[in-house]
């Protein structure tokens, strides 16, 4: 009787552990590049081999590119009307409007107290979240005011990487992934069980270890499994219930389906 128990239970946890599937939706071919971001409107962000900024959509494509910065670090397109680009090499960030238009360009290295960064990501209005390396610690910081307005408590391992809408913050380090608020208190700590990088969307987290990905639901601390075909996963993006894989060439849409 206890064996027949005990399987039950192991059965039923399996199935709880594998209740979030993918349903193939379409493929577009996309190569060698790196993706930014797949909006509402299907509109598509990405960064080409010769490091230019692209926004694709179905009015045509744009670009942009500053051979002088040297390569883009990183991009967040969060909001298209501030479209932010991190010059790591040069301490320097790029906004740009819809149009990917130049609209702003901070130096950190004129900031006082000088700033060393290692991740940014959008925020509210005219802030931007920011990793300093220096104090280990994350700053909203004001680019407009040029003020600090929210710094949070050290963290004690190195960042992978920084993901961020208007209200939260998710930072995902070598030990833990934190979640703040936009007043920068911790509102969860989850151990980091070897994933490398994460989407969000809706506070809702796709994370993964670099062969699997797996979900964390809004407000939950529980992280499921997802199951998905054999693919490279070179990239991939949350938007709304639609996941996208990037495998280098094609980049896969996928229907998130949570039972």
């Amino acid at each position: 009787m206890f064996k027949w128990v005990f399987l039950l239970f192991f059965i039923s946890c399996n199935t709880l552990n594998a209740q979030v599937q993918l349903k193939p939706m379409a493929k577009f071919p996309l190569i060698d590049s790196k993706l930014i971001r797949v909006d509402n409107l299907g509109t598509l962000f990405y960064i080409d081999r010769q490091n230019a900024l692209h926004k694709l959509s179905d009015k045509g494509n744009l670009n942009y590119s500053n051979i002088q910065l040297g390569k883009i670090y990183s991009a967040n397109a969060f909001n298209d009307l501030r479209i932010n680009l991190f010059y790591k090499d040069f301490n320097t960030i790029v906004l740009l409007d819809n149009r990917l238009a130049e609209i702003y360009k901070i130096d950190l290295n004129e900031l006082e107290p000088y700033k060393n960064i290692s991740h940014i990501s959008t925020g509210y209005d005219t802030t931007l979240w920011m990793f300093n390396v220096d104090s280990q610690q994350l700053e909203l910081y004001d680019y407009k005011s040029r003020t600090t307005k929210v710094t949070s408590l050290p963290v004690e391992s190195n960042v992978l990487e920084l993901v961020t809408d208007y209200n939260y913050a998710w930072l995902l380090t070598e030990n833990f992934l934190y979640k703040y608020n936009y007043q920068g208190s911790m509102i969860s700590k989850i151990k980091n069980e070897g994933y490398k990088t994460l989407s969000q969307e809706d506070e809702n987290v796709v994370l993964s270890d670099g062969e699997n990905l797996f979900f964390l639901a809004e407000d939950s601390k529980e992280i499921q499994a997802i199951e998905m075909p054999e693919l490279l996963i070179k990239q991939f993006l949350l938007t709304n219930e639609t996941l996208y894989i990037y495998d280098g060439e094609i980049l896969h849409q996928f229907q998130l389906k949570i039972k």
